[in-house]
């Protein structure tokens, strides 16, 4: 059986995990820039600034598009490239690039999906008081209207923000990524609501600056994913307790960084659980925040096995010791797909996007010259299998991206950890299709149905 007619099917990528090119042609430090040359912050001391050299080769790469059968490309726009100091002079050199690659998508006959933060911030605002000043979100919707200004005349598919739990908690919490501070409860939460207000004054930008009519969505990370061991009521109660619980850490915490955005309030118990750190909330504020979206998406890898314990209180149930994990060590469980889409769809109604999903491995070209990567085909096999029961249960998913495009920068584990569906030589910038871009081809020509 294959997926709906006119199923979007794609890969994704981030502007500093593949650019390169991070000091010409006019583009500004981002704070990745200087996580990166902090000791010991990122594996092996790599950084972005040559990453796959995408600002380079970007023709080359959506050639490949285009041979691997891509109906759409979503990737993010570096808020420095376009704006070095992060607001005030425009770089025209960097609005020039998206501009060749939006219209190159086209040509290929590839539909763009931009992302508008994947979370490299400039570093100039971040030295001025970055998410935690009160214009920081002004600072983005003036962001927001100068791509849309320059782009929406071809660009229709907008993404605001590529996974804030994730930017906020492993950026501002624990420190693990840039700009790496450990900051206390209230300054984390008063950055995220700092972070929702430019979600919702980014819409607002696009929908009132676009040329032609914008698509807006909001892209969420939602590993791991609260799973039921049985299909019991009771245990899919546990599952769903555990997915939208608000004692679960910032940095997994879906009902937090969603129930505002389509909702319009932060969640009750939340807002109980931390009334004493929350930050000054005007009475406009949320109408600011929850503006109509077109989209939710959202990026899965992988689940953790719930089940109904003595009185109802979910259980986790362990994983075996058999259980496969990715080179990242992330648990292979194709049916956190499923649930991850069921579970939003009940709670926000709207159409979904699989915006992230894939499997990092230790690749190496074989001596036939190819990448014969089995166990990546095997995963997303089986996790398409499960978006596909989604689909045939009537869930609105819209499409789905495989993550990632090329081998890439992954971000404090920096070369360690490939997740391409296309090998990057990187000493050589040599781009070879693997095993699983090649079947990917075909399960795009099949619309699914190969599987």
């Amino acid at each position: 059986m294959s997926f709906p007619k006119n199923f979007i099917w794609g890969a994704a990528t981030s502007a500093y995990q593949i650019e390169g090119a991070a000091a010409e042609d006019g583009r500004g430090p981002s704070i990745w820039d200087d996580f990166c040359r902090r000791p010991g912050a990122i594996t092996d001391g790599a950084s972005g600034a040559i990453a796959c050299d995408h600002y380079h080769r970007y023709a080359h790469d959506i050639a490949l598009m285009r041979e691997l059968g891509l109906a759409a490309y979503r990737f993010s726009i570096s808020w420095p490239r376009v704006l070095p100091y992060g607001m005030g002079q425009i770089n025209d050199a960097g609005l020039d690039f998206y501009d060749r690659l939006t219209d190159s998508l086209l040509a290929a006959g590839i539909t763009p999906y931009a992302t508008l933060y994947h979370w490299d911030y400039p570093l100039a605002l971040h030295r001025f008081g970055g998410w935690l000043h009160p214009e920081s979100s002004d600072w983005f919707a003036r962001y927001a209207e100068v791509i849309a200004d320059r782009l929406s005349d071809r660009v229709t598919n907008w993404i605001t923000f590529n996974e804030p739990q994730i930017f906020v908690g492993m950026g501002y919490q624990d420190g693990t990524h840039a700009p790496g501070e450990g900051l206390k409860l209230s300054q984390v939460l008063a950055i995220g609501h700092n972070v929702l207000l430019a979600h919702g004054k980014a819409a607002q930008a696009l929908r009132s600056r676009a040329k032609s009519k914008p698509a807006i969505g909001y892209a969420v990370a939602v590993s791991p994913v609260a799973m039921p061991a049985t299909e019991t009521d009771e245990d899919i109660q546990s599952a769903r307790q555990v997915f939208f619980a608000s004692d679960r850490p910032l940095s997994r915490n879906n009902s937090w960084w969603t129930d505002p955005v389509v909702l319009g309030r932060y969640p009750a118990d939340c807002m109980a659980l931390f009334e004493k750190d929350m930050p000054r909330i005007a009475s406009t504020d949320m109408a600011i925040i929850c503006q109509p979206l077109d989209f939710l998406g959202l990026n899965v890898y992988f689940g953790e096995t719930y089940k109904a314990g003595p009185e109802g209180v979910p259980e986790v149930v362990t994983y075996q010791p058999d259980q496969e994990l990715s080179s990242f060590g992330w648990p292979v469980t194709p049916e956190s797909l499923y649930w991850a889409a069921r579970f939003y769809a009940e709670r926000y109604k709207l159409p979904l996007l699989i915006t992230e999903n894939g499997m990092a491995l230790e690749d190496t070209i074989s001596p036939d010259g190819t990448v014969h990567d089995r166990q990546r085909i095997e995963f997303v096999k089986g996790y398409l299998h499960e978006l596909q029961r989604a689909c045939n249960e009537n869930l609105d998913v819209r499409g789905y991206f495989l993550w990632s495009l090329l081998d890439n920068f992954e971000w404090a584990a920096g070369y360690t950890q490939r997740f391409g569906i296309v090998h990057v030589d990187y000493a050589t910038q040599q781009r070879t299709v693997k095993d699983s871009g090649r079947w990917y081809k075909d399960v795009i020509a099949s619309n699914g149905a190969m599987l």
